[in-house]
C-alpha cells in the first residue's frame, strides 16, 4: 500500500521538462480527447511501446507526436519539390528545440505552453475532408467526415511544415518558427499555413456535399 502511494506521488510530481504540467491544459473539442494525450514525461522517446495496439498514437505524449513530426516534416509538391529528408537528428537536439519553443510560447502567452499547444491542434484539424472514388468511368469527389486520429495527425503535420517553411525561408531558428506557428494557429491566424489548410479542406468538402 505504501508503495502505491509513493509511486502516485512520484506520478504527481513529474512534470515535462521538469517545468511545464501537461495535464492542466483542457482540450474543449470532445472529439478529440482520446487522441490527445497529455501525460507527463520525463524521456523523449517511448521506443514504440505502443505501435502494436490499434490506435496506438493515442497513447503516445502529444509533445512526443510533435517530436516525431519533427524527425520529417513531410514531402511537399511533385516530385518532392519541398523536402525535409535533411532533417533527420538526434531525439535530444530536437527536444531541446521544442523546450525553447515551449519558453518562447509562455513568454508571449503567458499560458501553459501546452495549452496553447491543445488550442492549435483543435484550431488545424479540419472536421471534413473530400475522398475522390471512380464511379463508373468518372472520378467523383464526396466529402466525408474525417477521424478524430487523422485530424489530430493532420494538425500536427500542417503545424511542422509551416514551421519548416518558416525556417528555410527566414532563416530564423527552428524554436522560434515553431513557437510562431504554434501562438499563431492557437490564435486562428489566416496567415499560419495549418489554419490555412484546414479553412480549404473544410470549403472544399462544403463544395463537394
Amino acid at each position: 500500500m505504501t508503495t502505491d502511494v509513493a509511486k502516485l506521488e512520484l506520478e504527481d510530481e513529474i512534470k515535462t521538462f521538469n517545468r511545464w504540467d501537461a495535464t492542466e491544459a483542457e482540450i474543449s473539442d470532445d472529439a478529440l480527447l482520446r487522441y490527445i494525450n497529455l501525460e507527463n514525461i520525463l524521456a523523449p522517446r517511448s521506443k514504440g511501446r505502443h505501435s502494436e495496439k490499434q490506435f496506438y498514437k493515442a497513447e503516445v505524449p502529444i509533445v512526443e507526436r510533435l517530436l516525431n513530426r519533427m524527425y520529417v516534416a513531410g514531402h511537399r509538391g511533385k516530385k518532392h519539390y519541398i523536402t525535409s529528408g535533411i532533417n533527420t537528428g538526434h531525439s535530444e537536439k530536437l527536444w531541446s528545440e521544442i523546450e525553447e519553443a515551449f519558453e518562447i510560447i509562455e513568454e508571449e502567452t503567458g499560458e501553459n505552453p501546452f495549452q496553447v499547444l491543445v488550442t492549435a491542434i483543435e484550431n488545424s484539424a479540419p472536421v471534413e475532408e473530400v475522398v475522390t472514388y471512380q464511379r463508373g468511368g468518372v472520378r467523383a469527389r464526396k466529402a466525408v467526415m474525417s477521424a478524430p486520429q487523422r485530424r489530430v495527425d493532420l494538425a500536427i503535420r500542417l503545424l511542422v511544415q509551416g514551421a519548416y517553411d518558416k525556417r528555410r525561408s527566414e532563416k530564423n531558428k527552428a524554436s522560434e518558427t515553431l513557437a510562431q506557428e504554434i501562438i499563431g494557429a492557437a490564435n486562428e491566424d489566416n496567415n499560419i499555413r495549418a489554419v490555412r489548410e484546414k479553412q480549404r479542406k473544410e470549403r472544399e468538402a462544403e463544395g463537394a456535399r
